[in-house]
């Protein structure tokens, strides 16, 4: 992840008070954002940077690169860099944890005063929904191959010790799930938004239920369908390309559990209850949920950039804003756990994974697109080692259902 610029030399100037417009305007952009310990090299031929020790070199390559990071530091450095119009030197998980750190001490003691508004989305469409996940998900499952692990899950794994693998941290989060569900043979799982089919596979083999799973992904679905005649579990576990919204249509009477993992982030905040009221259509007396979900700490908008080049449409929630799916119908939340540390690792295990196939990944699309993966990668490795996000599980069930376990032990045993 680091780069060199060949033309470029230290030159003595380097820590000197700028000399130009130009370099008094890229002094502005590194006050902005905290004082980071950055240095700016412009097209120019003049070199910016902070008292001390660079811990990166971002070379300026034209005015409009410049101009980008003064009027939307966001998207400036993120189409800059994509684009090539920014070059960098030095570690990019590294540098963006120490922005993500500066703009955290600037807010603390702000309040929301100092947060930026977040601006609801209009309710979505399903066909503008389809069009977002197409955009995402459906770019080629040969390249997720690359960098997830053999089951394609894509979402935050939990790593029962520090030393295992992207796959054994993959199985042990379907199996914390599954004991958070204390699912019973027999029973009927609806699963929104089931990825490439891992959960739904694993649950119906280990669990011995039945498994009504729901994606608007067509690659992700045609693949777990292949999945499930391949490992004879067709008859227990059904793929439907179809919306969240279709589910009551599709379910015969009501399940025993309902779960989505890394759906919520597609859904928008303005749709959480009209959610929550399917689920507890869903959900028999006796039922259980879980849902699992990036969050915030507090409520703000998605990266612009994130937005433009990686998930257009998606919002993430704060747990307050995360109530809104329950509150309505009187869900009742048993249990939360923030998997934060869990998601640091899993991003560190993505992102070493997509570097060693960088070379092909570049065969495959090209150049820029590498770069908004990799700056995607690292960006949301930095964003959670350093708390900017957040990683919920809310387990939640009927205020009917009064079979609660009365403490956690059967989540730590096999």
């Amino acid at each position: 992840m680091s780069e060199s610029f060949a033309r470029f030399e230290d030159r003595p100037e380097s820590g000197a008070a700028p000399r130009s417009i130009t370099g008094r305007l890229a002094r502005r952009v590194l006050a902005a954002a905290g004082d980071p310990p950055v240095r700016l090299r412009l097209w120019t031929g003049e070199v910016v940077q902070c008292a001390g020790t660079p811990l990166a070199t971002l070379e300026l390559r034209d005015a409009g690169a410049l101009w980008g990071l003064l009027l939307d530091p966001d998207r400036g450095f993120g189409h800059g860099y994509t684009s090539g119009r920014i070059g960098f030197a030095g570690d990019l998980t590294e540098f963006l944890a120490d922005i993500f750190r500066r703009g955290a001490a600037r807010r603390t003691g702000q309040g929301l005063a100092f947060r930026p508004r977040r601006q609801l989305l209009r309710p979505k469409a399903i066909a503008s929904s389809r069009a977002n996940v197409h955009h995402h998900y459906d770019i080629g499952n040969d390249f997720y191959r690359l960098w997830l692990d053999p089951t394609l899950s894509y979402t935050c794994a939990y790593y029962p010790t520090a030393q295992a693998t992207l796959a054994e941290a993959q199985q042990a989060k379907i199996h914390h799930v599954a004991r958070k569900l204390r699912l019973k043979p027999g029973e009927l799982v609806v699963e929104a938004g089931c990825g490439w089919g891992g959960f739904a596979l694993t649950v119906a083999q280990h669990y011995g239920v039945r498994v009504r799973a729901f994606n608007i992904s067509h690659e992700q679905i045609e693949h777990a369908r292949a999945a499930a005649r391949t490992s004879g579990l067709a008859g227990q576990v059904e793929f439907i390309e179809d919306d969240y919204r279709n589910i009551p249509g599709s379910v015969t009477g009501r399940c025993d559990a309902f779960v989505s993992i890394g759906m919520l982030e597609h859904v928008g905040i303005a749709h959480y209850a009209e959610l929550g009221h399917l689920v507890t259509r869903l959900l028999e007396p006796h039922g259980r949920g879980l849902i699992h979900s990036i969050g915030r700490n507090a409520a703000e908008p998605v990266s612009g950039w994130i937005r433009d080049r990686i998930f257009p449409g998606g919002e993430v929630p704060s747990l307050a804003e995360m109530v809104s799916l329950f509150a309505p119908d009187e869900l009742a939340v048993i249990d939360v756990e923030n998997l934060r540390p869990h998601y640091a690792l899993t991003l560190r295990d993505w992102l070493n994974a997509f570097e060693r196939s960088a070379d092909e990944v570049r065969r495959m699309f090209d150049e820029e697109f590498l770069r908004t993966w990799r700056l995607y990668l690292a960006g949301s490795r930095a964003a959670f080692l350093t708390g900017e996000m957040q990683l919920f599980q809310v387990l939640f069930a009927p205020r009917s259902n009064d079979d609660w376990a009365l403490t956690r032990a059967h989540l730590y045993t096999s």
